[in-house]
């Protein structure tokens, strides 16, 4: 059932940025170019969307102390500014910006075949791997103080 809701979900989310023109790489640089041409059809977008959630999300989802599959929902606590966040919202920005391409649309794009669509997709898998092989050596699983043992174990950075 957890697969069926998770392929439904992603399904409803591809139909909803292909029907709202978000995967167009055109559009989303029109959006961030606010010097030029700027095109805020993407706020409209981001702003219904939000509209459409909100309620349910407060009125439905919120209250519940389990999910509809019957497990429980569990408190995320709120993250930390640390280096490798900013980072990593700094380097998806750049990329976002360059390209008007993100994973999720890219991933959508895959079956357009466009040449720019499959570079971009080499140098995301490229970035992953770099991660998981170059920085994998930086980072080690040390627990941060605090943390419970059976928590999940954030990265930490090697004194």
């Amino acid at each position: 059932m957890k697969l069926l809701t998770s392929l439904f979900a992603g399904v409803l989310f591809g139909l909803g940025m292909a029907i709202s023109g978000m995967m167009d790489p055109a559009r989303v640089t029109g959006f961030l170019d606010l010097a030029g041409a700027w095109d805020p059809s993407l706020a409209f977008v981001m702003g219904g969307a939000l509209l459409v959630f909100m309620p349910g999300y407060f009125l439905l989802v919120k209250p519940r102390s389990q999910s509809v599959l019957g497990e429980p929902i569990v408190a995320v606590p709120a993250p930390r500014l640390e280096r490798r966040l900013i980072g990593g919202a700094v380097l998806f920005g750049i990329g976002w910006g360059l390209v008007g391409i993100c994973p999720g649309p890219a991933l959508s794009l895959i079956s357009s075949g466009q040449p720019m669509i499959m570079l971009f997709i080499a140098a995301m898998v490229a970035g992953i791997l770099l991660f998981d092989k170059g920085l994998a050596r930086v980072l080690t699983k040390a627990p941060a103080r605090g943390v419970d043992e059976g928590a999940p174990v954030p990265y930490r950075l090697i004194p």
